[in-house]
């Protein structure tokens, strides 16, 4: 069946159930920010509603039913809500219920979670995969800028939902701010709440937890920096349209950590302290300590988690690109200072297991980083979702730094495998089209736990 005509009966069968109810759910509701106890659920409702509950229960035992009222602010414009749920069972999974105003929503698809298991000091690590990508862009041509749309097809979030996951990371531009967005903190808002509202997105997020960075475009402006206005209104609006365990500290940044399985994933902000990208990368011969891409209290935070961290792999998750010599836009490696500063660090403190999951390029590659004497480091990159194709080109054509064969340059998404027994773990990395088809290398491109250690 054609793509297109596939998305649009599935659009025509989810918009019955949603049309009734089309004044009090605008979007959700999703399960994320998932413990072995506690998960939260996300949705937002209209400003009509003055009461919303959710009923929940483990999925074996439907008639131990549990009531959790929201007793936070409703009525107003823009009501994205999140409720957390306590005291679960371990390793269990839960169906809910939305009820607003004493009326049961029946959105169209299936709302569950499933706690995560306690396993460390019982059972070998349990295997998993995940999925990530960036730049997922939806069109509104009233604020779109004039000819051909930049989105292109959607229906590649039909086929993440049916893809099998633990989770999903955004890996930033999550949603696309125009210039009547981010000119006032009411446009960035209007934006991530129009743009999560998107029907096809609806299935997706309630099928797996979701966590989430952001790069410029769901920060505010093409290419933005720390000196954008609204920042801090842009923080306050990427945490309610995200469930994240924390955004970043002392009201700063959205930078944060989770861990799933023997992997421990560091969200990094890649906005909030970053300085203009045109600034000198030295002055009188040293490196300009001014140029600041993370800043040193985020990389003073990064640094102690890594150290603290005993995890198999320790993947660090950035909008912008990391390791690319060859990267002629955004990229740390134009960030020479802390570029080396954070290099320097992982050198001499032999951090193991060390990968990068990165967005931004609206094309994907794995970039292979040589060090003398260490392991190479390898900057996993994922782009686009929906938005338009970024080619590889000049220097970047035949970039050889990438891994020979997994440049693609199509919407995809990447699925990522973690699997083996104790000290014989492999990351597995897919790139994965539109319909469902892996591109880039056929196998996908592997790496055990030993190739990130030094001899």
């Amino acid at each position: 069946m054609n793509r297109l005509v596939y998305c649009c009966l599935f659009l025509f069968a989810y918009y019955p159930s949603c049309l009734l109810q089309a004044q009090k759910l605008i979007s959700g509701p999703w399960a994320g920010n998932i413990e072995q106890r506690t998960a939260s659920i996300w949705l937002q409702v209209a400003p009509d509603v003055k009461k919303l509950e959710i009923r929940y229960a483990p999925k074996n035992n439907p008639e131990t039913t549990s009531l959790k009222k929201y007793t936070g602010v409703l009525g107003l414009e823009f009501n994205p809500v999140k409720i957390d749920l306590t005291g679960l069972a371990m390793g269990t999974t839960y169906t809910y219920e939305i009820w607003l105003d004493g009326k049961k929503q029946t959105p169209g698809f299936e709302t569950s979670f499933s706690t995560k298991e306690l396993w460390q000091y019982r059972k070998p690590a349990p295997d998993f995969s995940f999925l990530a990508g960036s730049c997922a862009y939806f069109n509104e041509p009233a604020f779109d800028r004039p000819g051909k749309p930049y989105g292109q097809d959607s229906s590649i979030f039909i086929t993440m939902a049916k893809t099998p996951a633990a989770f999903h990371i955004w890996l930033g531009d999550n949603w696309y701010t125009r210039e009547v967005d981010y000119s006032s903190p009411w446009g960035l808002e209007y934006r991530a709440a129009h743009d999560r509202a998107t029907p096809v997105l609806q299935p997706f997020m309630a099928s797996m937890p979701q966590y989430a960075i952001w790069d410029d475009h769901d920060y505010g402006p093409n290419d933005g920096n720390k000196s954008y206005i609204f920042k801090e209104q842009s923080r306050s609006v990427f945490s309610k349209y995200t469930l994240n365990p924390s955004y970043g500290e002392n009201g700063k940044g959205i930078y944060t950590q989770f861990s799933y399985s023997d992997v421990d994933f560091f969200l990094m902000d890649d906005r909030f302290f970053r300085a203009d990208d045109k600034l000198p990368d030295s002055i009188n011969g040293d490196w300009n300590k001014n140029k600041t891409f993370y800043g040193p209290e985020q990389l003073e935070w990064l640094t102690n988690a890594l150290l603290k961290s005993r995890a198999t792999f320790k993947v660090i998750v950035t909008g912008s690109q990391v390791l690319n010599p060859n990267n002629r836009f955004e990229c740390l490696q134009h960030y020479p200072y802390e570029f080396n500063q954070l290099m320097r660090f992982i050198s001499d403190q032999n951090i193991q297991g060390l990968l990068f999951l990165t967005g931004d390029r609206h094309h994907s590659e794995i970039i292979r980083f040589p060090r003398t004497g260490q392991y190479p480091l390898y900057d996993i990159t994922a782009s686009p979702y929906t938005s338009g194709i970024g080619k590889a080109t000049g220097k970047e054509e035949k970039n050889p730094f990438r891994v020979d064969g997994t440049l693609v340059e199509t919407q995809n998404f990447a699925q990522i495998s973690v699997s083996g027994n104790k000290n014989d773990r492999q990351l597995r990395v897919t790139f994965i089209n539109t319909n469902g088809t892996i591109v880039g290398l056929p196998d996908g491109w592997a790496i055990h736990e030993n190739d990130l250690k030094n001899k």
